[in-house]
Order: C-alpha cells, then structure tokens, then sequence
C-alpha cells in the first residue's frame, strides 16, 4: 500500500506539471506590444488601426502607454515601449544615430505628405457666397502678404493692430515662427497671440470659423481641424534648411515613421511585416480625425469606420488570410 501510494503521489505530480507546463507555454506564446503614444491625435488615430490589427489578425494582447514625446521615445529604445506608429523624424534630434547604432528600427514611412504654418479660412480670400460672405483679402497669398492686412485680422484687444495665433510654447515650431514674424516686419502690425494649448489653438480656429470671421493661425496638417475646415496655408519661401531657423521660409515636410525597439523586431517577424506594410497620408488621416470630431465615435467606431471605407488597405497591408480574419471582424 505504502509503495503504490508513493507511485500515485509520483505521477500525480508529473500530471500536474505537464499540464502547468502547458498552461505556462500557452500563457507565453501570446505575444504582449506596448504601442507608445506621445499625446497627439493622428498617433492616437494609427495606434487604434494597428492595436485593432494587431489583436484580430495576430491574436497579440496589445496596450497603449501615454506621456511626453521624450518619455515615450525613450521607453521605445529602452524596450519597455516596443511600437511607435508616428515619429516625427526632424523632431528628435538623437534619431538618425539610433537608427544607425541599431537602438531602434525604421519600418515605413507613414506618411511625409504632411504640412504647417500659417493658415487662413478660405473664406478670407475667395469669400463664401453660400454663407453671405465677402472676400477681405482677395490678394492675400504668402505670409509677407500679411503685413498688408492687419485691419482684417484686428485684434480684439488691440483694435490698433492685428492678431496672430502662433504655435504652442516650447515647440521648435514656435521658435521659428516667432522668427518668422519679427523677420516679415509682422512685429510691426501684429501682436503674436500664445494659444497656450493645443485645444485652445483649435477652439479659437473653430469659433471663427464656425461665425464666418477672418483668423490667422498656426497649425498642422494632419489633423481634425484642417480635415473638417477649408483652409488655406499661406505660401512661404521654399524650404531651405540654412534659413530655416531664422523663419526666412517654409515648414518641411517631414518623414513621419513607424519604428519599433531592435530587439522586438527579432521577436515578432509577422507583425513587424506588417508595420513595414503600413502607409497612409496627410489627408486620408486629417478625415479619419475629422470624422471622430464630428460622430463622437469612440476609437473603435472610428478604425472600424475607417477600415471599413478604405477596404483596400487591408490587401495592401497585410497577407490574404489576415486581411480576411479583419474583414471577419469588421462585419460581426
């Protein structure tokens, strides 16, 4: 009795470390992606695409850590964040070395048709007869122009001058453009408004615009607003990178990537393939964010929305099976 005891004892004791064995490995093979998100819409936007992606077609557990560019960029070459889906390569100073010292891995390009500067409604120049309104700048084309139509832009608590919305402090966007204003004699004519916020910036765009009024704003291209509103970005020199910086001419473009932490991307092949399928644009994200404006869907209403209207982009991102189990799930 003693013996068979011990016997039972031994192999219930191998039972159950086969099967932890196999609860464990199962628990293991799922794999885990933390996407980075450094606080602004269009990232938010291609984060919900890929984390819908990622889970439905590659059966990943996916999370979304939010902070600063510089807390979460950092996260991404340490590993503890392992997919970035926007990268505004000129924004960092550090990334071309990262690149080259294999810290992190360059996939796609997103896109690199985006723009910014400074903006007018469309109104201002060609007028909206449906609206009942004239044209007050109808010459208006280049930001040098603007010194011409300061009485447009008035100020409203400086009736003597007009007003510019400049970019948000602390932006390498601000600091050219405050160059930008001094070296086009804006100065003289204009007082340079701090929106403070990214949410004040685009309030005061939407209330004038909503009424019909003359503005002259800072802003960017992609976004909601310029996807929702018809705007103008008025004309500069062209972009020249020994002038840049003395606002002498236009914004870049710049290369927007998705990269993901070197070491990741020996871990997971298939979703890596992926990423380095994934392209988008300027205007296909400023709709995306315009249509979320103006539904109020939540992130998955919008992706499924927006997967669901650009069907094609599934066979061009993905192979013929995962791009099935997408549209399985898109229409359940």
């Amino acid at each position: 009795m003693k013996k068979r005891f011990i016997l039972y004892v031994v192999l219930l004791a191998m039972a159950l470390s086969v099967f932890g064995g196999c609860s464990s490995g199962s628990e293991e093979t799922k794999l885990q992606v933390t996407f980075g998100e450094a606080g602004w819409d269009s990232m938010k936007f291609h984060n919900a695409v890929a984390m819908y992606i990622s889970e439905v077609a590659y059966d990943i557990e996916v999370k979304e850590v939010s902070g600063t560019t510089a807390v979460t960029y950092g996260a991404l070459l340490s590993g503890d964040i392992q997919v970035f889906m926007e990268i505004w390569t000129e924004n960092l100073a550090t990334y071309d070395d990262d690149i080259a010292t294999g810290k992190i891995r360059e996939l796609s390009i997103n896109y690199g048709d985006n723009k910014q500067g400074l903006y007018v409604p469309r109104y201002v120049i060609e007028g909206d007869e449906e609206r009942g309104i004239e044209a007050a700048a109808p010459e208006l084309k280049t930001v040098e122009d603007l010194k011409n139509y300061s009485d447009v832009f008035t100020d409203p608590e400086d009736t003597s001058k007009g007003r510019i919305y400049g970019a948000i402090s602390g932006w390498e966007a601000d600091k050219v453009l405050r160059s930008k204003y001094t070296y086009y004699g804006l100065d003289e004519s204009y007082n340079y408004m701090d929106p403070g916020s990214d949410a004040a910036l685009s309030a005061a765009i939407s209330a004038a615009y909503e009424r019909g009024e003359p503005i002259v704003a800072y802003y960017w291209e992609p976004a909601w607003l310029t996807g929702k509103y018809d705007l103008v970005l008025l004309e500069d020199a062209p972009y020249d990178e020994s002038l840049y910086r003395d606002g002498k001419c236009a914004y870049p473009s710049v290369s927007v990537t998705v990269c993901v932490n070197s070491d990741f991307y020996e871990t997971a092949p298939e979703l890596c393939e992926f990423l380095s399928n994934y392209k988008t644009s300027s205007a296909l994200t400023s709709e995306a964010l315009s249509h979320m404006q103006d539904t109020g869907a939540t992130s998955e209403e919008m992706v499924i929305w927006f997967l669901t209207t650009y069907d094609e982009l599934l066979d061009q991102w993905l192979p013929e099976d995962k791009a099935g189990l997408v549209r399985e799930s898109l229409a359940s």
